[in-house]
């Protein structure tokens, strides 16, 4: 098969995918706890500049993501159209769901959607562990590239993340750890209320909650992690 390029469909992408994957690959995913179940054992290495030279196009990452192949599914993501998905469309592949690290690429994926904060409110209160890992991952997301929303926005999901801080299942009490450092990250004056929220809950009774709360006060605590706040003068 020639080298990768634009015009390559669903079908060249997977043959090309199943010709470069190994069995060391997939060891080594699932000592990561990647569900290695579709998996052609290829990584992200190899993923991401193979995605730059495709380009973005809609219609054939629903083909890729239909093949139900991890590296399938990946792909889709990054060469995806967020303008162009449909929030039935996100919704459908988050029902697919069955590896955090699909989740939180494709979570990357969701974030530019214009229908993203619908899909966080709606994944939170989903019981279903990837989809409820679903919303805070892309919480976590949108603190870091959504530059030109307002603080207001992530101050507003500290709430959430309170309400959700409970759930021991561990795809989701570490997203939503991951979700509470990044908010408090993002500016300094996000910093002081959801430093707040982590000293609470790490004042739980509740050995979740508690644990999600002494993580994140650890890191935001930080020498490092002041300095760069400091150092944006937001």
């Amino acid at each position: 098969m020639s080298l990768p390029a634009p015009g390559w469909t669903a079908q060249d992408i997977v043959a090309h995918l199943r010709s470069i994957g190994t069995e060391e690959n997939r060891a080594g995913m699932a000592r990561f706890g990647i569900n290695i179940a579709t998996a052609l054992g290829v990584g992200n290495t190899d993923l991401r500049p193979l995605a730059r030279k495709l380009k973005r196009n809609h219609e054939r990452s629903l083909a890729l993501w239909a093949s139900g192949i991890r590296e399938a599914r990946l792909m889709a993501a990054f060469t995806g159209e967020p303008k162009k998905i449909t929030i039935g469309e996100c919704r459908r592949w988050a029902g697919d769901f069955d590896s955090w690290e699909v989740v939180d690429t494709v979570s990357d994926l969701f974030v530019d959607t214009p229908f993203w904060r619908t899909l966080i409110e709606e994944f939170a209160v989903d019981e279903r562990e990837f989809v409820r890992r679903t919303a805070f991952a892309m919480l976590a997301w949108a603190a870091v590239h959504l530059k030109k929303e307002p603080d207001a926005t992530f101050l507003s999901y500290l709430p959430l993340i309170e309400a959700h801080a409970g759930d021991e299942r561990n795809f989701v009490r570490k997203v939503v750890n991951w979700a509470l450092r990044q908010i408090g990250k993002r500016s300094m004056s996000l910093y002081a209320p959801a430093l707040a929220l982590a000293q609470k809950l790490a004042d739980s009774p509740d050995k979740t909650t508690r644990w999600i709360g002494k993580d994140a006060v650890k890191e935001l605590s930080n020498a490092k992690t002041l300095e760069r706040l400091a150092a944006r003068k937001i």
